[in-house]
């Protein structure tokens, strides 16, 4: 797991160990990226189901509700099939992009 920090996002990249052990990984050392939005970039990994999105479902709703966002990087998911509550986008960019769109939400209070 490689993290770097970009103004306020922190960027999380995955590269080997499972999904279930970067999760862990990620709410054990939640304090430190709870002030910042989270960006998790699985776009190293080969293949990720459905249950992998899933697995960030928690996290997601819990970085969420602070107000902050949260997005999956990835392009080997079908975008139809992820769930509402979680956002995933195939690249950086797009990830950037929707980071900038939910601060301008959040500034008009929607």
């Amino acid at each position: 797991m490689i993290v770097d920090r970009d103004g306020n996002v922190t960027i999380i990249t995955q590269e080997k160990v499972s999904i279930v052990d970067l999760v862990k990984k990620i709410e054990a050392d939640y304090e430190a990226y709870k002030q910042t939005h989270l960006v998790i970039n699985l776009t190293s990994l080969n293949q990720i189901s459905l249950e992998d999105v899933i697995e960030f479902l928690r996290l997601s709703n819990t970085h969420r509700s602070d107000k902050k966002s949260f997005v999956l990087v990835s392009d080997k998911v079908d975008l139809n099939e992820m769930p509402d509550e979680i956002i995933v986008v195939p690249t950086l960019q797009e990830a950037f992009d929707i980071i900038e769109m939910e601060d301008i939400e959040r500034d008009l209070d929607f």
